[in-house]
């Protein structure tokens, strides 16, 4: 009967875990609207919209609009304020957050009082004026994204703010705690592209650096600059700090190396980048969104085919050390408020005040075919020797005519598994097609590979993975329809590679599905 009555409205604890952050605890009696049926329990929580009620049936979870609700522990509807906080890195928490909070309640038309705590936190009290009342108090924690993460666990916080991925004994301590699977995609969302670059002074003559080298400098195995003649002055943030855990963890843990001990420390990105700028024989690793005075170096393999980090680059990830910013949540409801906020970060608006905030924003862009003649050309003169002519030459005739998209799709370590970027671009790609936005158009998933095997084989595995690509996009495009819009397949292996195969960064950058409009 109680199936019958709420419907939908209902949901076993086992298949949501986790609730709203405002805890009652008392006891309560929820009744239908017709009356026919009544259920009591011990009042979980309630965000806005649903009741989380402890009853005999077990934790269930209701919609308040099909309810009323009786009993001293029941919340005053009119006077909710959903109240939830974001903790961690002040690459978000600084700037770009709030500029996003702004943005949001401005295009809701309400008022918004920032109230400081402490040099590290703050509050937003964002005001219906019209109707008289507060609807949310969001509060920042500005610390580290190591914090943020502790602050989750400690249920300090709603939402971590994070420079990097989550780290494997970061997830494994939240999931014991009831908190869900943070590192799968439903637990995090990309609200900015960054990158990890390494930065020199002006009056350093190098403008590029192999990687192999880099990572050595990092490590201090390499003590000089071969083109100075000078001493290696290293500069790096304070080792809690997100970014220089991602260095760590992206750049020196894959070939087994360790930062190296003697290194000038800074406590802000800001304070990194000055002072590599002041210092010819300085070097440091800091993220695109924070080079300040500094100059960037392009990075390359043995091989050479330099990539240089750019807002294309990094929308593509033809860059290979992509940092992107991020927002995980756990795996229980927040307010209303909250999750429509989210939502809002996806969109063209939020974008548009990404981008003003001075980070990359994941707005496709199209890459006309005479925009990429250099690519092409150091792209087709290191494809590999196997590659017979006519297969150039097919890639060639195939492309003509269309625009690459920058959405493009890559692979955690040579698996099938998308990286965290690209799932991102699996929603968003689906999204526009949901939207008409390519309709009598075809979109082209064009798939390449490394260089390491016979290039059949390998022509064979690229186009299984952009079969793989194109079945998740269409799956995720649940109300698009199918007949306005083409999507096709085409691989071509190892025949555009857009760096050296000899190291794994450089083979995950040539492993990728391309997006081309015709």
């Amino acid at each position: 009967m109680i199936r019958n009555l709420f419907g939908a409205a209902i949901f076993a604890a086992f298949l949501f875990f986790g609730y709203g952050s405002a805890a009652f605890a008392q006891d309560v009696t929820l009744t239908s609207r017709d009356g026919t049926v009544a259920l009591e329990g011990t009042l979980l929580t309630f965000d806005g919209e649903f009741y989380s009620l402890d009853t005999a049936y077990g934790i269930l979870v209701l919609d308040g609009q099909g309810v009323v609700c009786s009993g001293p522990g029941c919340p005053d509807l009119e006077a909710y304020v959903a109240e939830f906080t974001f903790s961690g890195a002040p690459g978000l928490g600084a700037v770009l957050m709030p500029a996003l909070i702004e943005a949001y309640a401005a295009r809701r038309g309400l008022a918004l009082h920032r109230i400081v705590l402490s040099d590290h936190d703050f509050r937003y009290v964002l005001r219906d004026e019209d109707a008289g009342r507060d609807l949310a108090r969001i509060g920042f924690r500005i610390t580290s994204t190591a914090e943020g993460f502790a602050d989750l666990l400690a249920d300090e916080a709603d939402i971590v703010m994070a420079v990097r991925e989550v780290r494997p004994d970061e997830a494994e301590r939240a999931a014991e705690a009831g908190l869900g699977d943070l590192s799968v995609p439903a637990r995090s969302r990309i609200v900015a592209l960054d990158a990890l670059v390494p930065i020199v002074a002006r009056g350093n003559p190098v403008q590029s650096i192999d990687v192999e080298t880099l990572t050595a400098m990092l490590a201090g195995e390499i003590l000089d600059w071969p083109a100075l003649d000078e001493p290696v002055i290293l500069h790096a943030r304070t080792p809690d700090a997100g970014l220089q855990q991602a260095v760590e963890d992206q750049l020196l843990a894959p070939l087994g190396r360790a930062f190296a001990t003697a290194a000038v420390r800074h406590e802000s990105d800001t304070d990194l980048a000055d002072a590599v700028a002041l210092d010819p024989t300085a070097l440091a690793v800091t993220r695109f969104s924070e080079i300040g005075n500094a100059v960037p170096l392009m990075v390359e393999g043995s091989c050479g085919m330099p990539l240089a980090a750019t807002r294309r680059s990094l929308k593509t990830e033809d860059y290979p050390f992509t940092a992107p910013l991020f927002l995980y949540t756990p795996a229980r409801r927040l307010p209303l408020f909250a999750r429509e906020f989210l939502s809002f970060l996806s969109s063209p608006p939020a974008q548009l005040v990404v981008r003003r905030a001075g980070f990359v924003d994941q707005g496709r862009e199209a890459i006309g075919l005479d925009e990429q003649g250099i690519r092409f050309a150091n792209a087709i003169s290191n494809a590999g020797s196997e590659v017979p002519l006519p297969e150039l030459q097919r890639m060639v005739n195939a492309l003509r005519g269309g625009v690459r998209l920058t959405t493009t799709f890559r692979f955690r370590g040579g698996s099938t598994e998308l990286d965290a970027q690209s799932s991102g671009n699996v929603a968003d790609l689906a999204r526009a097609l949901e939207s008409g936005l390519y309709d009598d158009r075809e979109l082209v998933f064009v798939g390449f590979s490394d260089g390491e095997g016979e290039w059949e084989v390998n022509q064979r595995i690229a186009r299984r993975r952009a079969e793989a690509v194109r079945k998740a996009v269409r799956a995720a495009a649940i109300t698009a329809d199918p007949s306005r819009i083409r999507l096709t397949v085409e691989a071509f292996g190892e025949a555009m590679p857009m760096a050296c195969d000899d190291t794994e960064w450089g083979s995950g950058v040539n492993r990728r599905v391309e997006v081309w409009l015709r």
